[in-house]
């Protein structure tokens, strides 16, 4: 991981590990959960500094609405390989593109 991260940024991505396989959460409850409710797009920011993606699993941060948001893979976004990744774990889409409701994860 890219060791120039600020404290928020570490934050986020220690978090991230909380999210099983075959889940997601959307930027605001990853937000709320480190107790910075409001920044969900201070999230999104952290998630695009992900230097291993897959291994530190940012792909399972999609948008409240199901959406799934940006995914920087090789420097570029590449939401195609996000919606790859999770359905290789075991989330399902709707009709529409978005996550099934029943595939977010609520931290306890």
């Amino acid at each position: 991981m890219n060791k120039t991260l600020t404290k928020f940024q570490q934050l986020v991505f220690d978090t991230l590990h909380l999210i099983p396989k075959g889940r997601v959460v959307s930027y605001k409850e990853l937000a709320k959960k480190i107790g910075r409710e409001g920044a969900s797009r201070a999230v999104g920011t952290a998630l695009s500094l992900n230097s291993q993606p897959v291994i530190v699993p940012c792909h399972r941060v999609v948008k409240t609405n199901g959406e799934l948001g940006n995914y920087t893979f090789n420097g570029t976004n590449q939401p195609t390989v996000k919606r790859d990744l999770l359905v290789k774990e075991g989330v399902f889409f709707r009709d529409d593109g978005r996550v099934e409701r029943d595939c977010f994860f609520t931290f306890i």
